[in-house]
Formats: C-alpha cells, structure tokens, sequence
C-alpha cells in the first residue's frame, strides 16, 4: 500500500481521498465476512474458482519468465512457481492439501513474527513497541493457522484472505483520512520517514514544475558488504543484508549514496569510524539516542570513490523528480547526527530516492494499463517486501541494492496480457531461428 502511494503521489491522491475510505470500508466489511465465513464450517467462498484463479496467474509468471520477458526472470520464476503450487493445492482432491497449506502459511507467519519480534527488540528503532506487538500478532496468527480447531485446516485459505482484506482496508481508511489531513503539497516520502529529524513543517516539498533536460540521470551507488570486505566469510543472507565478516573478526557493512549532477551528492557517513568489532557493533545496533554521533556528509563521488574505493553496483534512473530531492537534502543535512541503525547513510539514500519517484507513475501519462501493469509486476511485489523488512529493521547497502533495482525496473514493467506474452514467445523463437540458420550457413562455408 505505501510503495503504491509513494509511486502515485498527493498530487493524486488527495483528490480521491474519499475513494480509499470507500475502498477501505468495502475491503473491511468483505474481510471480516470472509474470515467468518471461514470459521462457521459452511464455506461460501469459492476456493476452487480462486485456487484457478491462482494456477493460471503462476502458470503466466512462469512463462513470462522462461520467455526471458521479465526484469528479473529468476524472481518471477521463483514467484510463479510458488503461486502454481498453492494453486494445484488448493484445485487438488488429494485429502492432505489443506493440512500442507496451513502448515506453509502457519510456519511463514511464524517465522515472519520471529523475525520482527526480534528486530524490534534488538534495533529499538521509533515505534517499535507497535512493531513488537505486531511482530507478536502475526506469530499467534501463525499459531492459530497450525493448530486444527475449528475447521481442520479446511478454512485455511479463505480465512488468511479474509484477514488479508480487513487489513488492507484498515489501511486504505487510515490512508484516506491522513491524505484528507495532509498539506497541499506534503511529502508522503516524508511522512513516511522513519528518522528523528522530521518535523511536521519539513512535510512539504512543493514541486517545481520546470523542464528537465535530457540526459539526466540520477545514480544509486552501493557499496556491498563483501565487496568492501578483505577475504570474508561466507554467510549468504547475513553478508547481503546486514554485514560481511572476515576472518580476522573484522566487520563490513557497506556504504550507500545517491548522485545527480551537478551539484547533488548524497552520502551519510560517521565523522569518526566506527569500531566494527563484534563486540562493539552489537552495542551500536540499538537505533536509541545514545548511539547518535556527530556525521559527515562525502562532497562527491569522484572524491569518496578516491578516497576509498569504486562501487559496487550503479543503478540508473531517468524519470524522477530533482527539484525535490534538492529541496529534500537542503533540509537533511541541516544535521549532520549519524545513527547506525536509524540515521546512516542507505536510510537517507532510499528516502531519497523515493521523495525523486513520488509521483512519477501518476505522472507518466500511460493510463490505467500501465498502473496495473506495475502492480502485476513481480518487481513491484518484490519491492514491496524488501521496503517492509527494511523498515521493520534497518536500511543496509543490501536492502538499498535489492530496492532500488527493483524500482528501476519499474520503469519499463513486462507486459501483463497473454498477447503480449505470445507475441515474446513468437520474437524469441524467430530469434532463434535466425541464429540456428546462421550457425548452419557457417558450418557450410567452413
């Protein structure tokens, strides 16, 4: 819900505020009944039309992505294969299929609770004893999903979806009434932002409305934790998206910026290094205010790429908003107050490049196709989920990495109809029919 309404703007939104009341109070009622209807032992939700409904979306995931349409052909096939599978479940008689698929969501709710309970606990972020409570919710939910009293798993599906729904729209209301509220021209980057330095008058960025040159581009620079460190040790998911250790104990984390030029270099960094000693670093993960420290802002990337080393990865965009980034970093760095975990230098550079893409779908003027195209898209949804757990823990160079890639692909999203997909299917094989007539002509005149 967020990632969408960063991408549509106020602009948009506050003139049809009264449509996400509307939707919320429709999605509020149709999940409350939903998960009800789930309880009582006479299902009226239509399971195996939705369980359809389910085979046939990952069975076009997983041809999207073999016909290498997609951004990110493993993801969506990752996706797809997933969607597929609790489809045929669901469609299946086998007499187990119920059983399995509590035990799937049963055991992602709890791990998904752990995982905030935990985050929460240690980072101690601004409002984490909601994320706590959230955290604890969502692991009871998972224990309600395993355990068979009232339906005997059989109210699974339709019971997470009514769940799913009343959230939604609790969230669709909660969204109508703060857009109803906000200022003509607030930042929804802003208001969404979780550092301590906002105030409520820094909520308004009014945009310029001037022709941007082309040729602009605005550049992500990530530095990953195990590309900056010597000879580390290898832990996959830890290395990506929270530190790399080497063999001497010594911990990376990585480092973030964001350039436009001329005259816009966005990079967070502490004044005096941090001692990355195990020890140490665990001390300095809570997001409290005795952990703040005076921080330094790098003048250039010419200068820090010299100083320390070329980055890791470079992410492009050409459709963005400069104006208001400019008039973003103008009042960031009025503080120069670094904090490890809620101040650094990926939670400035990913509130950044928000506040630059707040709008820009809104302002494509592709239509409607285009919206749902993006909302369809696996990008999207893989966005989505990287913003949640970052937010519910803290942004790293990895959580940078994995959004802003994401985002970028955004731009120009895989098509979403079967016509597209075949017409893919027809270039990719004439495609290669072209090569295997070349390589036999080759062969001929060898």
């Amino acid at each position: 819900m967020r990632l969408l309404l960063l991408l549509l703007g106020t602009e948009t939104l506050r003139r049809h505020w009264a449509w996400f009341v509307a939707l919320g109070l429709v999605w509020l009622a149709a999940g409350i009944f939903i998960f009800a209807d789930a309880l009582d032992g006479r299902l009226y939700f239509p399971l195996r039309p939705f369980g359809w409904l389910l085979v046939t979306e990952g069975s076009l995931s997983v041809l999207l992505a073999l016909t290498r349409i997609a951004v990110h052909p493993p993801l969506r096939l990752a996706r797809g294969l997933l969607v597929l599978l609790a489809g045929l479940l669901i469609v299946s008689p086998w007499h187990l299929h119920d059983f399995i698929l509590a035990l799937v969501f049963g055991l992602f709710l709890l791990a998904d609770g752990v995982f905030r309970i935990a985050s929460a606990w240690v980072v101690r972020f601004p409002g984490w004893r909601l994320a706590l409570a959230g955290g604890v919710a969502e692991f009871l939910l998972g224990v309600f999903v395993l355990e068979p009293y009232p339906t005997w798993y059989a109210g699974t599906v339709p019971g997470c979806i009514g769940i799913a729904l009343a959230l939604t729209g609790r969230s669709a209301l909660l969204v109508g009434w703060r857009l109803y509220r906000l200022p003509p021209h607030a930042s929804l980057g802003m208001l969404y932002a979780r550092g301590h330095f906002l105030q409520r008058s820094q909520l308004e960025l009014e945009r310029q409305r001037v022709d941007r040159p082309s040729g602009d581009v605005l550049t992500v620079h990530v530095w990953t934790a195990t590309g900056t460190a010597s000879d580390p040790l290898c832990r996959p998911l830890v290395d990506r998206y929270i530190a790399a250790v080497d063999k001497k104990g010594v911990i990376s984390t990585g480092h973030a910026a964001l350039e436009l030029p001329p005259d816009i270099y966005i990079s967070h960094y502490p004044a005096v290094e941090i001692d990355h000693s195990p020890t140490d670093f665990t001390r300095m993960l809570r997001a409290t205010s005795e952990n703040d420290m005076p921080g330094r802002f790098q003048p250039s990337y010419r200068e820090e790429a010299a100083e320390w080393c070329e980055s890791t990865a470079k992410i492009r965009f050409r459709r963005f908003d400069g104006e208001r980034v400019r008039r973003f970093w103008e009042m960031y760095r009025q503080d120069a107050t670094y904090n490890l975990t809620n101040r650094n230098c990926s939670s400035v550079v990913a509130q950044a490049l928000e506040i630059a893409l707040e709008g820009t779908l809104a302002r494509s003027g592709r239509g409607l196709g285009h919206v749902l195209r993006i909302l369809f898209s696996t990008e999207f949804w893989a966005a989505a989920i990287v913003r949640k757990h970052a937010e519910s823990m803290a942004w790293t160079p990895g959580f940078v990495l994995d959004y802003a890639r994401n985002l970028r692909a955004l731009e120009n999203p895989p098509p979403l109809s079967l016509r597209g997909m075949l017409a893919a299917m027809r270039t990719n094989w004439r495609h290669r029919q072209v090569l295997k007539r070349r390589q036999q002509r080759d062969r001929a005149l060898a």
